[in-house]
């Protein structure tokens, strides 16, 4: 196999370069609308894409001719091109694409719109395919590094507003404290097995001759680590604060692509690499997400602020997804495992999807001088605008979880997972998630309330970009589309989980 396999990086070096024209073509805008610097963004994104989709046609095409390629490594085997970090590295590429769409206007009326919002937001998003395409402690912290020092700039863009000031602080020193964890828990990890690859921490951990102690030990901080990026109790902190505090474009870029780095980086650590501590950290996964369900939906009914409140949510959500990656070993079986991976894969994506929604309506709905934060700004929507009202609704009914839009299958996928293992402790888990879910309703229900019972507050039309209100009424209909027919996602999510499994 050629170790110089350079096509194995293709897509994050055209994204690299392109990043860097972005910034280069900026200079020579005149344009106060910056329209050139976006769409050459949005021609680069899109190239980006298609080299990935490429790859992953392929990929999943050798497998049913029975070749056997469906993973590429290069660069010495530090990173591999497989179908399951292709898949997320496509959803990736296309949430930034969507969000830059819905920002547009937003960005353009906060004096934002510079070519360092979409050469930064292209460079977090080469942060995140870094990441997915790890096969290194090394290059994981690379690319965690990238994504994340991108972002604490595009949080801080707003220079002269305090707030997003405040925010970037906040985001910058609790997740350096974060990145230090994982960084301690990798390099004890290293000194325990002598290898930086994670195929090669594999095999030393199940050779058997390493003090289990220190593992344990160095599993906790990568464990802290994960949490964190991930933004589940208790290292939850700055989620609110930083969701709030950042200009909503920004917070749509925090609450999107990263999530599905550390869902890829999460399983290539705990799987890939340590899934001979899988007891370990299967108990730590469990506390982790019921802890997140309560914290995150009992907290976010107090909320009034809108931004909080979803910030509250995706805490609550990423608990919920966080259970379908706790069956991995039953009794002494994996068989569970590509089960709960596959529903939990399933359930971020399509979280991810009804939150490009969310976001996007907030910033349509925001104007100069006007943020559209509270959940008061929503009173009356439903009069004010119908079609606007009627997507919100699809949204949070999906995520609340009520049938037929696609939220609710997710979670029927992450209960089903448990339920099969047939183990008591599972299923009394299945049923603490239930109960907790039924409390997040309310706070959805509440908002869905506010938009058609409440008289509006204001009488100003609802107006925005033809495209961007494109964008949302598209992304109603697959949250909706995708509750009918969730059949295929759902089967190819659980296709590039076997083959990630299987490697």
């Amino acid at each position: 196999m050629n170790q110089f396999n350079w096509l194995v990086v293709q897509p994050e070096i055209v994204l690299l370069t392109m990043a860097c024209v972005v910034a280069l073509a900026d200079l020579f805008v005149k344009d106060e609308q910056r329209r050139l610097t976006f769409w050459l963004a949005q021609l680069s994104l899109a190239v980006v894409a298609f080299l990935q989709v490429d790859q992953l046609s392929a990929m999943m095409q050798a497998d049913q001719l029975g070749t056997g390629l469906t993973s590429m490594y290069g660069m010495q085997k530090m990173v591999v091109a497989d179908p399951m970090g292709r898949l997320l590295a496509v959803c990736a590429t296309l949430t930034l694409m969507a969000t830059l769409v819905f920002a547009q206007s937003y960005i353009s009326t906060r004096d934002m719109l510079k070519g360092e919002f979409f050469s930064l937001s292209m460079l977090s998003l080469l942060g995140v395919l870094v990441m997915l395409s790890a096969n290194n402690f090394l290059v994981i912290y690379l690319g965690l590094e990238l994504m994340t020092l991108s972002l604490y700039a595009l949080v801080a863009l707003r220079r002269e507003h305090a707030v997003s000031t405040e925010a970037a602080m906040k985001y910058f020193v609790l997740g350096a404290l974060a990145s230090g964890f994982l960084l301690y828990g990798l390099s004890m990890m290293y000194g325990a097995t002598g290898t930086l690859d994670i195929g090669g921490t594999f095999e030393a951990i199940q050779g058997g001759l390493i003090n289990r102690d220190v593992l344990t030990f160095g599993l906790v901080f990568i464990v802290a680590g994960l949490a964190f990026k991930l933004g589940v109790v208790p290292f939850h902190m700055w989620v609110p604060d930083v969701y709030q505090g950042a200009p909503t474009a920004v917070t749509l870029l925090i609450a999107g692509a990263p999530k599905l780095a550390a869902f890829g980086i999460t399983i290539r650590l705990l799987h890939e690499g340590m899934n001979g501590l899988a007891r370990d950290w299967q108990q730590m996964l469990i506390v982790l997400a019921v802890a997140s369900l309560v914290i995150g939906n009992l907290a976010a009914i107090a909320q009034t602020n809108l931004k909080r409140l979803l910030a509250y949510s995706t805490i609550a959500q990423l608990g919920f997804m966080l259970l379908g990656l706790t069956p991995s070993v039953i009794g002494s079986n994996t068989l569970s495992a590509p089960n709960g991976y596959s529903s939990a894969l399933f359930y971020l994506v399509t979280y991810v999807l009804t939150t490009l929604g969310t976001f996007g309506l907030i910033m349509l709905i925001a104007r100069h001088g006007f943020e559209a934060e509270e959940i008061r700004d929503l009173a009356g929507l439903g009069k004010r605008s119908p079609w606007m009202a009627g997507v919100m609704l699809i949204l949070m009914f999906s995520l609340a979880g009520i049938p037929p839009t696609v939220g609710f299958y997710a979670k029927l996928a992450v209960l089903q997972s448990l339920v099969t293992t047939n183990d008591p402790a599972y299923i009394t888990l299945a049923v603490v998630a239930v109960l907790l879910s039924l409390i997040g309703a309310f706070y959805y229900l509440r908002i869905v309330k506010v938009m058609y019972f409440d008289e509006p507050t204001e009488g100003v039309a609802i107006t925005g970009p033809a495209g961007a209100r494109a964008l949302l009424a598209l992304n109603g209909a697959a949250v909706l589309a995708l509750g009918v027919l969730p059949g295929g996602l759902m089967a190819l999510c659980r296709d590039v989980i076997v083959k990630a499994l299987a490697t």
